[in-house]
């Protein structure tokens, strides 16, 4: 997510608690509960052809995942998918990258913060590619990674909380130290789980294999790519993987919203070829996320 401007300086606005401000001017206080606590949920989504793809299940997530970090969004579904369809024409791009998210206000400084407001905010920037264009079509390499994905009864797993990414981040700059660019994060029983914020994918003999998401986010895109999969006739199974099983795979894919569908050549000691199937799946995810009319019109 580099950019050659700090992300406090871009231009236009973010929309903040049901108003539009300057984007230089959408700012929180140092005590805020959400930096020091970790008390924030937030999505990542893309427009593409200036729709946002898959606006609702976002949405109903962001929703889902305040309610499992205990607090309640003051804004419905509805007020926040219209407040993103609104900046995005506002900020007057086509294709771009979207950010809600929900935070505890600095009412309370402490653990305990009942009384706190819930803040919510929506930014939008212009994100071409998660991963270098160049790198993506031969294959990225992964490290793996020294921390796991936690036990859920130790981390509210099924929630996309702030809180949880500190790992992912910490994972992926060591990988990037090493010359990689992610990491492969194992589970807390030490079984394959993702890499640091999209979802993975094997082949085997025509086969698609991937982990069972109990304990990580089971991610939109994720359920896209085994829709487009079942689609393709192609079978798909969820399971548990073990490390050792890498060895037996031909080829491997990542799937998020930001890493949309991305070739893997490397994980650790394993190797893999950039096949047809994962080719196909990236072509028809593309597909998938043009608008319908757009579709239609061409």
């Amino acid at each position: 997510m580099a950019s050659s401007v700090p992300f406090d300086q871009l231009d236009g606005f973010i929309w903040m608690n049901g108003v539009f401000v300057p984007w230089k001017d959408a700012k929180i206080h140092v005590l805020t509960h959400g930096l020091h606590y970790a008390s924030a949920v937030f999505e990542g989504e893309r427009a593409y052809g200036g729709e946002i793809f898959k606006l609702d299940e976002h949405t109903e997530r962001l929703h889902e995942s305040a309610r499992i970090l205990g607090f309640k969004i003051p804004y419905s579904v509805a007020e926040i998918e219209d407040a993103c369809r609104e900046l995005l024409k506002k900020q007057g791009f086509l294709d771009a990258y979207v950010r809600p998210i929900a935070w505890r206000g600095s009412e309370m400084m402490g653990v305990s913060a009942q009384n706190n407001r819930i803040n919510c905010a929506i930014a939008i920037w212009q994100w071409p590619s998660y991963f270098d264009p160049a790198q993506k079509l031969k294959g990225i390499r992964l490290d793996i990674a020294q921390y796991r994905r936690p036990d859920p009864r130790t981390a509210p797993s099924k929630s996309k909380a702030a809180g949880l990414y500190m790992i992912c981040t910490l994972s992926k700059h060591a990988a990037e130290d090493k010359g990689y660019a992610d990491a492969l994060m194992l589970d807390w029983r030490g079984q394959v789980a993702e890499a640091t914020g999209a979802n993975i994918f094997f082949v085997k003999d025509g086969v698609l294999h991937t982990p069972t998401p109990d304990c990580f986010l089971d991610g939109i895109t994720r359920r896209t790519i085994i829709g487009l999969a079942k689609r393709r006739g192609y079978e798909v199974v969820e399971r548990a993987i073990k490390p050792e099983e890498m060895e037996g795979f031909e080829q491997c894919f990542l799937s998020g919203t930001a890493a949309e569908v991305t070739p893997v050549s490397e994980i650790g000691p394993y190797r893999f070829e950039v096949g047809e199937i994962a080719k196909t799946l990236m072509n028809d995810y593309s597909a998938e996320v043009q608008p319908k009319h757009a579709a239609a019109a061409e």
